[in-house]
Formats: C-alpha cells, structure tokens, sequence
C-alpha cells in the first residue's frame, strides 16, 4: 500500500486550519495566473472574484489531501478494520483502489482503477473534497 499527500486532518478543527492555511498559496496562484495571462488592471477586478480564489483553495485542499493506493486485497484488509460509512465509486471488476477516510466525519471515499492511478488519485481527492470537506468547512 501506498501513502501520499500531506493533509490527514482528524478532527474538523484540524481540517479547517489545514484548509485556511492554503488561502495564500491559493491568492498567490490565482495572481500569478492572471499576470500570466497578461491581465490589466481593470480585467483583473472583473475577472479574479473571491468565488475564483476560493476554487483556488479548495482545489489546492483537495490536491493535497492523503490518499492510499493498493490493490483491492490491502483495500478489503482496510475496510474490514473501519467502521467508516464508505462511499465506492467505480467499477467492482477491476484491481486497485485509492480511498481516503475523514475521521471526524466517520466517512471515507473510494475508487477504483485499473491502470490510471494518477487520474484515480486527482478524482478521489475532488471526490473526497465535494463528498466529506465542502459542507463542512
């Protein structure tokens, strides 16, 4: 089993610190875009909302939330040893399985894949934001 990512927030405290401490990084993304993007002043005010930093900040969350990658045998070893209510998104006929749980909210996320990991791993982390974090924080 694999283990990647940085944020593994146990309670809702820890998630919501986690979550404030990437608006920076989500203000300076967003800036540094639109420079990029040769904005002017004035396309700027119009076009860079709060609403498209804080899509910023929870993309940025999502992307660095911790995530195992295993085969469905290490995953089924997992499930067994959780009471977490688990949302399964994929197919059931195929070999792996990323997932991610939230502890303060005794819930977990997980999809399937068979050959596509890094695409199994950016979904389940928007996947896991939408599902377990947004409302939440």
């Amino acid at each position: 089993m694999d283990t990647e990512g940085v944020f593994d927030p146990e309670t809702l405290d820890a998630a919501r610190e986690a979550y404030e401490s990437v608006g920076p990084a989500a203000q300076t993304a967003v800036r540094e875009t639109a420079t990029a993007m040769d904005f002017d002043r004035e396309e700027y005010a119009d076009r860079v909302t709060s609403q498209v930093v804080e899509t910023a900040r929870d993309a940025i969350f999502a992307s660095l939330l911790v995530v195992h990658v295993a085969d469905r045998d290490a995953f089924e070893s997992w499930r067994a040893s959780t009471d977490a209510d688990l949302t399964m998104l994929g197919s059931e006929d195929v070999d792996n399985v990323v997932w991610h749980a939230a502890p303060f909210a005794d819930a977990a996320v997980a999809a399937t894949f068979q050959d596509e990991r890094d695409a199994a791993v950016a979904t389940l982390r928007r996947q896991a934001f939408g599902r377990l974090y947004r409302d939440r924080l």
